[in-house]
């Protein structure tokens, strides 16, 4: 069974940089084929794709995103850092496994991470 957990701060000013990681258990972030996703959702909005990193460290994220995505293979974990947050940036954080980038339907997700952007 994998098991995904995120953490991280839960508020975080406008403008400062935002680092959230997700520690996985019961399987490699190296294991072919598969892709570590960021999701999230805003209040009263959907599910939000921000991001991947896949099992080879290749990365994608959305075109106008100030977002990097690396990793630990030693900690099995990755890490998201979103640049200059403002309060838009609120939301639930999710980090997934997923069988491909740029999905939000994955098989396992994270419990998820509220982050507040505000001063």
């Amino acid at each position: 069974q994998v098991e995904l957990q995120e953490s991280g701060p839960g508020l975080v000013k406008p403008s400062q940089t935002l680092s959230l990681t997700c520690t996985v258990s019961g399987g490699s972030i190296t294991t072919n084929n598969y892709y570590w996703n960021w999701i999230r959702q805003p209040p009263g909005k959907g599910l939000e794709w921000i991001g991947a990193i896949d099992y080879s460290g290749s990365t994608e994220y959305t075109p106008s995103s100030s977002t990097s995505i690396s990793r630990d293979t030693s900690k099995n974990e990755f890490t998201l850092r979103l640049t200059s947050v403002t309060p838009e940036d609120t939301a639930v954080y999710y980090c997934a496994r997923c069988d491909q980038a740029m999905a939000l339907v994955c098989e396992y997700w994270g419990q998820g991470t509220q982050v507040t952007v505000s001063s």
